[in-house]
């Protein structure tokens, strides 16, 4: 007898097999290879730059079917201001563009968005743009969106120390949860997974102290090319992952002697 089942629930189910039924509730994401991207088109590295955000609602899109409720994008970093100025000028107006671009969008869709990282270091017509759009969408209880501009890991730590030495808290009572109720992403579970795009496999300096324990994964694809099927192949490698947190499965137990 012929499979009569729509084509998308067919997908759904293979996608689910493949994964076995897991997919990590909060995907961090190092969009990589937007200048790259452009480059190898002719096209000056701003153009990548939105094409790139361009894309970010796509992909929300899709981690949203597959039940995900927590993504974390790292559009900015604290070494980013490093960069020429009008390239830095330019990711400033383009993060502007899409918070009032997409602020419906958040809305209709039940979006809740957040910034990571330092915001007094934007200008002040961005701050208030900022937040204004985390007031407006802080009673959505859906996807939990996190931007992270001009944020550095090494510098979310200082920052959580700064602030735990202010609140003149003890040092015998400083505890790993401590820290993170001090770092920007307090509230926040840590990441499950980690996707980064363009080739290169590092971290460069994303949130170290939350991903210790996050599966890593790295593909050549561009982000501005980054699309559905590579989401579902990275959520496929993810559930294939024995995630142990430094403890041995049952499975492991039995081959002990």
């Amino acid at each position: 007898m012929p499979n009569t089942k729509p084509e998308a629930l067919q997908k759904e189910e293979i996608f689910s097999k493949l994964t076995g039924g897991r997919v990590p509730g909060h995907v961090a994401i190092i969009m990589d290879g937007n200048g790259r991207w452009a480059q190898e088109r002719n096209l000056p590295r701003a153009a990548g730059h939105r094409a790139g955000a361009e894309n970010i609602w796509r992909i929300l899109e899709r981690f949203w079917e597959h039940g995900i409720g927590y993504v974390t994008l790292y559009a900015f970093s604290t070494e980013n201001w490093n960069r020429p100025q009008t390239e830095v000028r330019s990711l400033i107006r383009l993060l502007d563009r899409f918070i009032k671009n997409e602020m419906d969008t958040f809305q209709k869709n039940n979006v809740q968005l957040k910034h990571l990282g330092h915001l007094e270091q934007l200008p002040l017509w961005l701050q208030n743009h900022i937040e204004a759009a985390i007031e407006a969408t802080k009673e959505n209880d859906g996807l939990v969106l996190s931007i992270c501009f001009s944020y550095g890991g090494r510098d979310d730590l200082v920052t959580a120390l700064q602030k735990i030495i202010d609140s003149e808290i003890p040092a015998h009572a400083v505890s790993e949860e401590t820290i993170h109720n001090h770092l920007f992403t307090a509230g926040l579970p840590d990441p499950d997974l980690v996707i980064r795009t363009a080739g290169d496999q590092r971290l460069s300096n994303f949130l170290i102290w939350q991903c210790a324990y996050a599966e890593l994964y790295f593909t050549d694809t561009y982000w501005p090319d980054f699309g559905r099927e590579d989401i579902d192949l990275a959520l496929a490698e993810y559930g294939r992952r024995k995630r142990k947190f430094g403890r041995l499965l049952p499975s492991d137990e039995k081959r002990v002697p």
